[in-house]
């Protein structure tokens, strides 16, 4: 890539719908690579999440796309997932992974202050980022049990897996992060006082 032009992470907007094809297109191709499985999402409703608002995108200051992730809501805004993170081939290994998933989980955050946040992957990148923003390992049955998510499963080649599996396990490891468990957790904390 030679010199490095500034990256821009900011949320999504009906003006980044140009970029909806290159990012699904290279969110197969990831998978495809890695040999692992991801719901398929079409050019369509990347835009949708574009404008709703409900996106992060970063891109060179010269308007190349760098990356994408998006938020999802279910049962009813108690949970929410970041999904479909994906970064140009060009431009990983920099931190813009990281940027853009500090920046989704703050706009999760703020948007959805009581939900858990949770997430499904294959990737270890993702894994030590969740950690790293209070996610913990979790169990299926600890994540949303709303059908509609996980038909989002069908387009992903472990599908059958998670069907015989009866939804409670798969190849992707569960992180969730529940901001009332650790406001519980600094409760506790707080009122443990040690002596030597």
């Amino acid at each position: 890539m030679g010199t490095y032009e500034q990256i821009i992470v900011r949320i999504a907007s009906s003006d980044d719908e140009v970029y909806a094809y290159q990012i699904t297109e290279e969110m197969a191709q990831s998978a495809l690579k890695r040999g692992t499985g991801i719901a398929r999402r079409s050019p369509e409703y990347i835009c949708y999440k574009m404008r709703e608002g409900k996106a992060i995108i970063a891109f060179t200051s010269s308007g190349r796309w760098v990356g994408f992730c998006y938020i999802e809501t279910w049962s009813h805004g108690e949970f929410v997932a970041n999904s479909g993170l994906i970064v140009d081939p060009d431009f990983r290994g920099l931190g813009v992974a990281t940027a853009i998933k500090r920046r989704i989980f703050d706009l999760s955050r703020n948007l959805y202050p009581q939900a858990k946040i949770f997430g499904l992957t294959t990737g270890r990148a993702v894994m030590k980022i969740n950690s790293e923003l209070g996610y913990e390992p979790a169990t299926y049955s600890e994540l949303t049990q709303d059908p509609a998510f996980w038909a989002g499963c069908q387009s992903c080649v472990n599908f059958s897996i998670l069907q015989s599996k009866d939804y409670k396990n798969c190849i992707c490891t569960a992180m969730l992060y529940d901001p009332q468990l650790l406001n519980q957790e600094a409760e506790m904390e707080s009122a443990i006082i040690v002596h030597y």
